[in-house]
């Protein structure tokens, strides 16, 4: 019998963003492919340890208890069949529902966003994440982190504003034309709702999973961290508000370092367009970097 992944949450995901494959990664990278692939096969029984986005992936299927599938996690990986197999092992053992993925032999997995309709995708990778991004999909490199995931249930996802959840429209006046010119555009265009950026998807599903809940006992919870600031929130608001999508917490920082308000709100995962407020934000709370928009056109 065949299956559909209609009307489910889709998130694909790297081998290296859901595990630790940091040795591994550092034999491919010294010794080569085939001393890689031998590691690998040698190891196949030793199960691999969470990775940055293992806690976020764990309550992803969480939302499937007690209740029809609202979420797929597919794995999408540079890896073959054969390397692959300490994976999957690594997958039974942590009891992860994960059974759909590809293995590409190193070819860019992330041709297979399209197919199997995923929206989002994380990996490891930067130049996956790119090209992904260059091709219309929500996507984020996960950064190293140590940080540990928090235990209770609900899912919390942490998204900036501009280049991430908007276009980088606002974003180009504020770097070509500085703030002072920023503040006037954005105040004189309150009133007219910014373009979607690459996150808009990801966020309308998880809030029509949001919606079948009462507000307060919805098991997803989502926070808008941004540098705006008065005058320059009411564009966002009214923006979220014509799009029809409910954002739970929203935090207008000015430029305030978002590492302690993330920690504070407690989010399972935060999606940043710069690098330097990712860096920053990664010793606090997962971190995927979005390499999108004006401030990553140069040298990304």
């Amino acid at each position: 019998m065949g299956q559909s992944l209609e009307n489910r949450l889709v998130v694909a995901i790297s081998s290296r963003a859901l595990f630790d494959l940091e040795e591994s990664h550092r034999i491919f990278t010294e010794q080569g492919l085939e001393a890689y692939s031998r590691y690998q096969i040698q190891h196949e029984d030793v199960v691999l340890e969470p990775g940055v986005a293992y806690g976020l992936v764990q309550k992803l299927l969480r939302l499937n208890e007690g209740a029809e599938k609202r979420v797929e996690v597919i794995l999408l990986s540079h890896n073959s069949a054969d390397t692959g197999l300490r994976v999957f092992n690594s997958i039974q053992h942590h009891r992860l529902d994960i059974q759909l993925a590809a293995f590409t032999n190193g070819a860019s997995p992330w041709r297979y966003i399209e197919p199997f309709s995923a929206d989002l995708f994380l990996s490891a990778d930067s130049s996956d994440v790119v090209k992904a991004l260059d091709a219309g999909y929500a996507a984020a490199a996960i950064v190293p982190s140590r940080v540990t995931a928090r235990k209770d249930e609900e899912l919390r996802i942490a998204f900036d504003g501009d280049a991430v959840l908007f276009s980088d429209e606002a974003e180009r006046v504020f770097q070509e034309q500085g703030l002072a010119a920023f503040a006037a555009s954005e105040k004189a265009q309150a009133r007219r709702p910014l373009s979607g950026g690459p996150f808009k998807n990801f966020l309308a599903a998880l809030h029509r999973i949001q919606s079948e809940y009462p507000v307060e006992k919805a098991p997803i919870r989502t926070a808008l961290v941004t540098a705006r600031s008065a005058p320059a929130h009411e564009r966002v608001i009214r923006t979220l508000r014509a799009w029809d999508i409910r954002i739970d917490e929203a935090l207008f920082l000015g430029g305030l370092p978002k590492g302690e308000f993330l920690k504070t709100f407690g989010a399972d995962i935060f999606f940043d367009d710069q690098k330097g407020h990712v860096e920053a934000a990664a010793g606090h709370v997962a971190t995927g970097h979005v390499p999108h928009g004006i401030s990553n056109r140069n040298g990304r």
